[in-house]
């Protein structure tokens, strides 16, 4: 954050402007279409409710089945629990720890009604086969890329490929507001559907774009407009995009080339880039040999003041999914990506210098096992 950030919200503060989906957050939804070229964009609190917004137009309800990966933020999970649906965990790709299509496709069911790849650290699941599968057995496709703002797939924005998708704008990710996030989507009758629940059931979007004379209760909804106050805040980050972006991506690749001899003895697993792909960045995962080896370099790093973690836990091993939805099948892919994977620090004011200091650090203490 610098000073164009806290000018804008100055001003905002100033203008007045603070409440919900007002002026800052419209013109933040044009920005985004052109960054992405997705058709529509709705601003929101966060990227749950984004997930939520979607579900709720699509219809999804009880009965009904969402396949998903293991590996995944919480509140994907809970947002299709909240509908009344089930969650289907599927495994991962061990190379890319994104969502496997030849797990998803035999845990097909003619209860299943929408998949979810979530685009881990900004790189692209295999969106040719996923939406393959979808299209073939007619069902919807969601794309997660709350981590993958400016990330693509041959080409095109993730989020923008499939019947909808969403980011993030969270303090962790690589444009933020503190918390936010948007739900994109090319679908006009899934825009139209999904503006009228995000403003409290009611076609007030259309009202403030002079459509209608006057703006009513239309159908179910809730308040998941976001203030212009953090629309403010994001304007200018995603102004700043472009250097945002060149400093990770320099940080990625010190943390990439300094330890690719460490690869070469098979201490670690360095992050896959799959052909057809370009990613933002956003973090760098390596996996360990062994989870043993993970705990210790987890505990090395921390001694030495370097602030490395886990990540995800499998949500299918959880004590929700065990007790409450029943869930006894194994993921093997994903219980050992989560036993063996750790982020090294990757974010905006890292310099140069502390990330060397990392590789140097993580290179010494895999050396010593």
């Amino acid at each position: 954050m610098g000073e164009e950030e806290i000018r804008a919200v100055t001003e905002a503060l100033r203008r007045g402007q603070v409440g919900g989906n007002g002026p800052i957050c419209q013109r933040v939804e044009r920005q985004l279409t052109r960054l992405t070229g997705a058709a529509h964009v709705l601003l929101t609190p966060n990227a749950t409710q984004a997930i939520e917004i979607f579900l709720a137009a699509l219809g999804i309800g009880a009965g009904d089945e969402v396949l998903m990966p293991s590996f995944a933020f919480v509140t994907l999970a809970t947002s299709v629990c909240a509908r009344g649906a089930r969650p289907v965990f599927c495994d991962l790709n061990p190379e890319t720890l994104n969502l496997d299509p030849v797990d998803v496709e035999r845990r097909l069911t003619p209860r299943s009604r929408l998949v979810v790849p979530v685009h881990y650290a900004g790189v692209s699941c295999d969106l040719d086969r996923l939406a393959g599968l979808a299209e073939t057995h007619g069902i919807k496709m969601l794309e997660d890329a709350a981590q993958a703002l400016m990330s693509t797939w041959r080409g095109r924005s993730l989020g923008t490929l499939g019947d909808a998708g969403i980011l993030s704008f969270h303090a962790t990710k690589n444009a933020t507001c503190g918390e936010g996030g948007a739900l994109l989507t090319n679908d006009p009758a899934l825009f139209r559907a999904a503006e009228i629940i995000r403003e409290k059931g009611t076609d007030r979007s259309a009202f403030l774009r002079g459509e209608v004379d006057k703006y009513t209760w239309r159908g179910p909804g809730g308040n998941y407009v976001m203030s212009d106050l953090l629309a403010a805040l994001l304007e200018v980050q995603l102004d700043r995009l472009g250097e945002l972006q060149a400093e990770r991506r320099k940080l990625w690749n010190i943390y990439h080339d300094g330890l690719a001899d460490c690869e070469a003895r098979e201490w670690i697993r360095r992050p896959v880039i799959p052909a057809g792909t370009t990613h933002n960045h956003h973090l760098y995962p390596i996996r360990t040999r062994t989870p043993d080896l993970q705990q210790r370099l987890l505990h090395g790093l921390k001694e030495a003041g370097i602030g490395a973690t886990f990540h995800f836990q499998p949500l299918h091993d959880s004590p929700y999914a065990r007790n409450v939805l029943n869930l006894r099948e194994g993921l093997p892919h994903t219980e050992h990506a989560a036993a063996t994977l750790l982020r090294l620090p990757l974010y905006q004011g890292l310099t140069e210098a502390e990330a060397l200091h990392v590789v140097a650090v993580t290179r010494d203490l895999l050396r010593r096992g």
